[in-house]
């Protein structure tokens, strides 16, 4: 059965309220429309959800009463509707007429006039209903994250949400073994694909608007990879040496060790590990495609395995699991399965797996600890504990000009026309690796 773009995006987006995660969800809806559709219903999912908490503030101004658990899918399209309305500005008829059908395919022809009534209502009263919606409303973000944002990043606070709530750009990371940023930007100019170089690496291109990765010149042959401008900057921070042997604790989906062995192609080895195998297979694709070579064990960082037990190594990357708050504009649906109770057990876990790997760094070696967050009880108050735990732990300041130097580590806070919120931290053990 082919479905239209807004029942499709409906579904994904009621699924996402059930608690599902978008991108598991959304190529099954995918698959239920025409090819043409799919960029719409992209753009409705994401969209929607980005804006979920300033539209939900919306609705619960016009809604009499809450709509059932069993209704979720009308409660979607609602949201869905009054996201065309309010920030895509699909013309007023077309966006009313096509999500008032959906309520048809949706099987439920007794919503037609609600929904009708509601999208009607949002327009003629719209100045109003925004101005009753609360800060962390406004802000479309829960309030117990934009309570921490806001005690964490006062005067940035602004600058947060604009990016949290903006369309995430497409950036490339230039194969430096294959081809240089400039001959890349070059071909993608021959191509028809506008693209400037990103500011905080040499290896970054962003592009103006975003392709499919088969239009990409030498996408399939390696020439480049997609990964944010901020991503790119783990490999530069960490700088393995030749022979070196490094481990990507956290790898999945492993675009940062492909980075590693672009960088330094002469290390003895690199090894890349996940818990999750079907995770871990994703690594493997993506070294295959630039046909770079590493060693792939499935293991949980926290707890390493007789695979690891006498490992020693030069160099480790951790970009431990974390409430992924500086990526909120490519992972939109963490805004509503995000719970304030899941912070304190990542910081847990996170010095779990500092502490679990750091025997198997040698003395004189670095390690490299990363998240996508930028809470700082999942950041430089880590690495506090950390380093008052272990004694021949050495905190490296990074030299560097880009974001926020940290007590311990940089804060690298999103922006909308720049990088997704990152933190950094350089570790190294004392003693010489002589």
């Amino acid at each position: 059965m082919t479905n239209t773009a807004r029942t499709a995006a409906a579904r994904a987006i009621a699924a996402t309220l059930s608690g599902a995660s978008l991108s598991k969800i959304l190529p099954t809806q995918l698959d239920t429309v025409a090819a043409r559709e799919r960029a719409l219903v992209q753009q409705l999912s994401y969209g929607t959800l980005r804006s979920y908490h300033r539209l939900q503030g919306i609705l619960e101004q016009l809604l009499k009463k809450p709509l059932k658990s069993k209704d979720d899918d009308i409660h979607a399209l609602l949201l869905c509707g009054l996201y065309q309305l309010l920030e895509m500005r699909v013309p007023d008829h077309a966006a009313l007429s096509a999500t008032v059908e959906s309520c048809r395919e949706l099987g439920k022809n007794w919503a037609t006039g609600l929904v009708n009534g509601v999208l009607r209502r949002s327009v003629r009263e719209r100045e109003s209903l925004l101005e009753n919606l609360s800060p962390a409303q406004q802000a479309s973000l829960p309030q117990w994250l934009f309570e921490q944002i806001r005690k964490a990043w006062p005067q940035q606070l602004a600058t947060i949400i604009a990016a949290a709530n903006s369309h995430p750009p497409m950036c490339l990371r230039v194969n430096q073994q294959q081809v240089s940023t400039t001959d890349y930007k070059l071909q993608l100019h021959a191509a028809g694909i506008n693209s400037s170089v990103c500011a905080l690496t040499e290896t970054g291109l962003r592009l103006e608007t975003a392709v499919d990765v088969a239009l990409l010149p030498g996408f399939a042959q390696g020439h480049a990879s997609v990964q944010d401008e901020g991503a790119q900057l783990a490999a530069t921070l960490l700088k393995p040496q030749p022979g070196e042997r490094v481990l990507d604790a956290c790898s999945a989906p492993g675009g940062k060790a492909c980075h590693l062995l672009e960088q330094q192609p002469q290390l003895t080895e690199l090894v890349a590990a996940d818990n999750s195998p079907e995770r871990l297979h994703r690594v493997a694709e993506n070294l295959q495609r630039l046909a770079l070579s590493a060693t792939l064990l499935v293991e949980d960082a926290s707890n390493p395995s007789v695979a690891l037990e006498d490992a020693s190594f030069q160099s480790i990357l951790i970009d431990a699991p974390c409430s992924g708050s500086g990526v909120l504009r490519r992972h939109p649906d963490i805004k509503l399965l995000r719970r304030p109770t899941d912070i304190k057990p990542l910081a847990e876990l996170q010095l779990q797996i500092l502490t679990a790997l750091w025997p198997k760094l040698a003395a004189g070696g670095n390690l490299l600890y990363v998240t996508c967050s930028i809470l700082p009880a999942e950041n430089q108050q880590v690495v506090a504990r950390f380093l008052q735990e272990q004694s021949d732990a050495e905190h490296q300041p990074l030299q560097t000009a880009w974001g926020v130097e940290c007590e311990f580590g940089r804060q690298l806070l999103p922006q909308a026309e720049g990088a997704d919120g990152l933190y950094y931290a350089l570790l190294r053990k004392a003693g010489s690796s002589h």
